[in-house]
């Protein structure tokens, strides 16, 4: 529908090698083979395979011992990329196009919807993010012992690492393209914009994983079971919440860097900082507890994140190792092939910070029924009703 082709996603578009114009429909299926390199497909299986995954013990988990907590967890995520992502694709559609450009635009892949905006991949990712990162902190007994916001605060760290190793490699191998001249994307760490680096990365997940761990979480800690209905609402009630607080949480940078593209940058630094210098000590120092059987915070499992994060980490480490020649090749920020390059000191911090959060998980204490029953400590509820 050409009528939905704003002059800057046909340009994106164009830029990744497909036409606006013949982007599809609602949605629109194409030969993984015939993608535009053979990475796409690698990935896509990978993110909508754990996202399937990841909703399919999410259930069990919650029929088996009446934890609904990564079930809300999950449907928190999806209602949350519902709200945020559209605006984003049809500013027009939506009368915010004075305020807001294209930002991005995805590329094709196998399975694309709402006129080639939007790929099942960028569906299944938030899900899966989202549950990985909460399910590690969760493990380390962060929320218990401290609490539902400094649990946020570390979920939203471990998310950032997680998610900044795909975010720094993604505009390289064409996965999407950033518009960089769009104000709101400004200021560039690199190939990626600095405010996605903060606020999709580590803030979103800190609102959504406050609204879980407070309407559904702290419950279940607690030995309550939610009927159907309840889990709906307070599910819905996390979606519209968490986006909200994506707005909220930027604020400093987004407010008092709105005349300054330094200062914004600056900010939106700090605000990173203050998540990491929180996150860290927390994680090592429970961590250690777990460790020295000093803590007395209830065991807690789940099998299901600790292996499909190693399965993660290793396909993006196989991709960033197909991606470096061509990487370390290029000239100004950008390889032969005209595509720009992420930060990868930035990235090898993240793998470091991902890949020790997951093996922290193979040396705690597990409960018996490692994530598939109740968790060590609470009462066992007799039905899920």
């Amino acid at each position: 529908m050409i009528d939905l082709c704003s002059p800057t996603f046909d340009q994106l578009s164009t830029a990744l090698g497909f036409s606006c114009a013949e982007a599809g429909g609602l949605v629109e299926l194409r030969n993984p083979l015939a993608l535009e390199n053979w990475t796409l497909p690698v990935l896509e299986f990978t993110i909508v395979l754990g996202s399937v995954l990841a909703l399919v013990f999410a259930i069990l988990r919650w029929r088996r011992s009446g934890d609904p907590t990564t079930l809300a967890l999950w449907f928190g995520a999806t209602a949350y990329l519902f709200v945020i992502e559209p605006p984003l694709y049809f500013p027009a559609a939506f009368g915010i196009e004075e305020h807001v450009d294209t930002m991005f635009a995805h590329n094709v892949f196998t399975v694309d919807f709402l006129w080639g905006r939007l790929p099942l991949y960028i569906i299944a990712i938030y899900p899966l993010m989202a549950t990985l990162a909460f399910e590690l902190v969760r493990m380390l007994g962060v929320f218990r012992k401290y609490g539902v916001l400094v649990g946020a605060v570390c979920v939203g760290f471990v998310h950032h690492a997680f998610y900044e190793i795909f975010d720094q490699l993604g505009p390289q191998l064409r996965w999407w393209e950033w518009s960089t001249t769009n104000p709101v994307n400004q200021p560039m760490f690199d190939a990626v914009p600095l405010p996605s680096v903060v606020v999709f990365a580590a803030l979103w997940p800190i609102s959504l994983a406050l609204c879980v761990q407070f309407f559904v979480g702290r419950h279940t800690d607690r030995g309550r079971t939610f009927t159907g209905l309840e889990l709906v609402w307070r599910t819905i009630v996390i979606g519209l919440l968490a986006s909200a607080g994506t707005f909220i949480l930027p604020i400093p940078a987004t407010i008092l860097g709105m005349e300054s593209t330094t200062v914004r940058g600056f900010l939106y630094a700090a605000e990173l900082v203050v998540v990491t210098l929180v996150a860290i000590p927390v994680l090592l120092r429970q961590w250690s507890r777990l460790r020295g059987r000093t803590s007395d915070v209830p065991a807690y499992s789940n099998n299901f994140v600790r292996v499909y994060s190693v399965v993660y980490l290793g396909v993006m480490g196989l991709l960033w190792g197909t991606a470096l020649p061509d990487y370390l090749a290029a000239v100004d920020g950008v390889t032969s092939n005209g595509d720009p390059i992420g930060n990868i000191w930035h990235t090898i911090a993240c793998f470091a910070i991902a890949i020790l959060c997951v093996a922290a998980t193979f040396t705690v204490p597990r409960n018996s029924v490692d994530g598939h029953g109740p968790v060590s400590g609470e009462r066992t509820p007799h039905a899920v009703r």
